[in-house]
C-alpha cells in the first residue's frame, strides 16, 4: 500500500513537472491563436466561425514555417546516415570481429562526414512538446480546460471558439457520439477523409520516389507497409473523437507535410532513388553538374573538405540526348598506375623496368569494349 502511495506520488509530481514545462508553449500558441483571431476579425467578425477557422490554420501555418531549420537538419541527418550505409556496410565486414575496433572506426567516420547518428532524432524530439501544446489548447477550448494565458485571460474568445461554426459544425463539436446526425458528421467526416488521404499519399509519394530499391525490402520495407495502410485506420480511428477543430489543424498539418515532402523529393532526392534520376535529368537539362551539386552538399557538413570540381556546362542539346557532352572538350585526367616488369639477367641481377600506360581518349576505350 505504501508502495502504491509512493507511486501515485511520484506519477503526479511528473505530471506536474511536465504542466510546468509545457507552459511556456501554451503560451506562445494561445499568444498566436488570439493574434490571429484579431487580425481576421475586422474582415469576417469576431464570433465567426470562419474567423476561427483561419487562426487555426494560420497557427498551424505558422508553426510549422518555423519549424522548417529542424525539419531541414533532421531530413539532411537522416540523408547522410543513408549515404554512409555503404561505408559502414564494409566497417562491419573488416572490422566485424572487433566490437571496440568497429566503434573507433565507426565514430572516426561519423567525424570525418560531419554525420552524428542521433541529429536525425533530436529533431523530431524538439518538436513533438510543440505539436502537443497546440494539440492540447486546441482541445482544452473543445473541453473547457483552458490551458495558455492569452486565452485564460479572454473567456470572451474561448466562449466565442466554442461556439462558432464552420460550414454549420461547430469546433468544439466530435463526430462521437452521435446524437443526431448533422453537419458536425459531415463535416468531420469529410475532415478526416482529407487527413487520412493526405498522410497517405505523403507515404506513398515517399516509397516510390525517394526510396532506394534496398529500402523496399526486407524489415525497413515491412515498417513503410506498415505506415502506409495501418497508420491512416489508427488515424481515422482516433480522429472520430477529436473535436473539428483539432481535426481542422491536423489536416492543415497533413498537407503541409505533404507539400513539404513534395518540395524536398524534388528538389534534394535521396541517392539511388527514382527521384534522384529524375532529378539529374533535370539538371543536365539546365547545363548543370548533378555530382558537382551533390559533392558541395555533401562538403557542407564534412569535417575534411573534399576538392569540388569544376562544373560541367552541358548544351541543350546534348542534355536533351541525355548525354554530358560540354561546350569545349573535356579531357578526363584519371590516375595514372606504373607498371614494373622485373627480370633476372645470367649473372644474378635483378632489372626493373617501369613503364607508364599511354593515355587513351574515351572514344578509344569505348571501341575496344
Amino acid at each position: 500500500m505504501v508502495d502504491l502511495l509512493v507511486s501515485l506520488n511520484l506519477g503526479d509530481s511528473f505530471m506536474g513537472v511536465l504542466s510546468s514545462m509545457m507552459q511556456p508553449l501554451y503560451w506562445a500558441v494561445s499568444g498566436l491563436l488570439v493574434f490571429f483571431h484579431w487580425l481576421f476579425t475586422p474582415l469576417l467578425g469576431a464570433d465567426s466561425g470562419w474567423t476561427w477557422a483561419l487562426s487555426i490554420v494560420m497557427l498551424t501555418v505558422t508553426i510549422r514555417t518555423l519549424l522548417i531549420p529542424l525539419f531541414v537538419k533532421q531530413i539532411n541527418s537522416a540523408r547522410s546516415m543513408q549515404v554512409l550505409q555503404p561505408q559502414l556496410a564494409e566497417l562491419q565486414k573488416k572490422y566485424g570481429s572487433d566490437r571496440e575496433r568497429l566503434g573507433q572506426e565507426t565514430m572516426k567516420l561519423y567525424q570525418n562526414e560531419g554525420v552524428s547518428p542521433t541529429a536525425s532524432c533530436l529533431p523530431m524530439l524538439i518538436q513533438m512538446p510543440i505539436f502537443l501544446s497546440l494539440f492540447r489548447v486546441l482541445q482544452g477550448v473543445a473541453d473547457g480546460t483552458v490551458r495558455g494565458h492569452w486565452l485564460k485571460i479572454n473567456p470572451d474568445l474561448v466562449a466565442s471558439l466554442q461556439n462558432a461554426e464552420f460550414f454549420g459544425a461547430r469546433l468544439a463539436d466530435r463526430i462521437f457520439p452521435i446524437e443526431t446526425f448533422g453537419a458536425t458528421q459531415v463535416v468531420g467526416i469529410v475532415l478526416v477523409v482529407l487527413m487520412v488521404g493526405s498522410f497517405f499519399i505523403t507515404q506513398l509519394q515517399l516509397m516510390r520516389k525517394n526510396m532506394p530499391p534496398e529500402s523496399l525490402t526486407g524489415q525497413a520495407a515491412q515498417m513503410q507497409k506498415m505506415m502506409l495502410y495501418f497508420f491512416p485506420v489508427v488515424y481515422a480511428g482516433s480522429a472520430v473523437v477529436i473535436p473539428i477543430g483539432v481535426l481542422l489543424y491536423w489536416f492543415t498539418s497533413n498537407l503541409w507535410t505533404m507539400a513539404q515532402q513534395g518540395i524536398l523529393i524534388r528538389n534534394n532526392p535521396s541517392p539511388n532513388t527514382p527521384a534522384f534520376i529524375d532529378w539529374e535529368e533535370r539538371m543536365l537539362a539546365k547545363g548543370k553538374d548533378p555530382e558537382a551539386i551533390v559533392l558541395a552538399r555533401a562538403n557542407k557538413r564534412r569535417k575534411h573538405k573534399k576538392e569540388t570540381p569544376a562544373p560541367r556546362v552541358v548544351s541543350g542539346q546534348a542534355a536533351a540526348a541525355g548525354t554530358t557532352a560540354t561546350e569545349e572538350p573535356t579531357k578526363v585526367v584519371r590516375q595514372q598506375v606504373t607498371r614494373q616488369t622485373v627480370r633476372t639477367t645470367e649473372d644474378g641481377k635483378r632489372i626493373v623496368t617501369r613503364q607508364q600506360p599511354q593515355a587513351q581518349s574515351r572514344a578509344d576505350r569505348q571501341k575496344k569494349k
